[in-house]
């Protein structure tokens, strides 16, 4: 499957990709690919399959995302990316990389672990209000927003799924999502990663502190699978936290994709 995908910085610069997450799409993620290539990193952000403007399948499941990004990297002939991952996103960075350790050389999760998750009711809110759109009554974006407002009533999750929405060539509305190939499969997307592989290489991990993604008690496998893992802290920040605390969570992830001996090192992740 070809991905549609963004591309910033210049070639034979250290590559990064980033991987969105459930819902998500690469425009997300703009404004943090921009200020990376502007200091020297050559970055990669695809829309995953049945995400933004990448082909639409009825087989969605981690296998099919951890092929694609096989696939994207191949594709493109992209050596030793760093990959950086969103919830879905991050799920799917770290089975490619417990998959293919010598493929990639470092890796940064955000909020999100190996374990799995029970269905989340703001996943299906989401879908709920997606479906119950009447895009034949609506004229303009505000609209659109107006009609999901019922089901998604927090401003920042309303605006984060008005990112799906596009106008067709007919001046009509839609949503770029492909919900019928998500929704049958949603279950799937909260497996675990039951692994016994390790990737050995570093690896940094940011989770909200506000959010229940990451947990301390998840701390043991995530060392497990990810020996020289940091596990870093915003609080107050939600599951999307690089949106909430953006400048917080680029000074990071810039501290870490460049090797800076400066960046953060708080106790949690085990060095003192």
């Amino acid at each position: 499957m070809q991905l549609f995908y963004r591309r910033y910085g210049e070639e034979l610069n250290q590559p990064i990709i980033i991987l969105h997450g459930l819902f998500g799409v690469s425009d997300n993620w703009v404004t943090f690919a921009r200020r990376l290539a502007m200091e020297g990193f050559e970055v990669w952000a695809p829309d995953q399959r049945n995400h933004g403007q990448s082909p639409h399948s009825p087989n969605f499941n981690y296998l099919a995302l951890t092929d694609d990004l096989f696939d994207f990297i191949d594709e493109h002939g992209i050596e030793n990316p760093i990959i950086i991952g969103h919830s879905l996103g991050g799920k799917v960075a770290m089975r490619f990389a417990l998959e293919n350790p010598h493929l990639v050389k470092k890796l940064l999760i955000v909020d999100i672990t190996l374990k799995a998750y029970g269905p989340r009711e703001n996943h299906k809110s989401i879908i709920k209000a997606m479906r119950e759109v009447n895009f034949n009554l609506v004229e303009n974006r505000q609209e659109v927003e107006d009609q999901i407002r019922t089901y998604i009533p927090e401003t920042r999750i309303r605006q984060f799924v008005m990112k799906n929405l596009r106008r067709s060539d007919g001046n009509h509305f839609n949503w770029q999502t492909y919900i019928e190939g998500i929704e049958p499969n949603l279950d799937q997307m909260f497996d675990g990663i039951d692994t016994i592989n390790k990737f050995e290489k570093p690896t940094l991990f940011i989770r909200g502190g506000a959010s229940d993604y990451i947990l301390p008690e998840d701390y043991g496998q995530i060392r497990y699978n990810f020996p020289h893992a940091e596990i870093v802290t915003i609080e107050g920040a939600s599951h999307w936290v690089h949106v909430e605390a953006a400048e917080k969570f680029y000074t990071l992830s810039f501290g870490f994709v460049s090797g800076s001996p400066s960046w953060y090192r708080p106790v949690e992740s085990g060095t003192k």
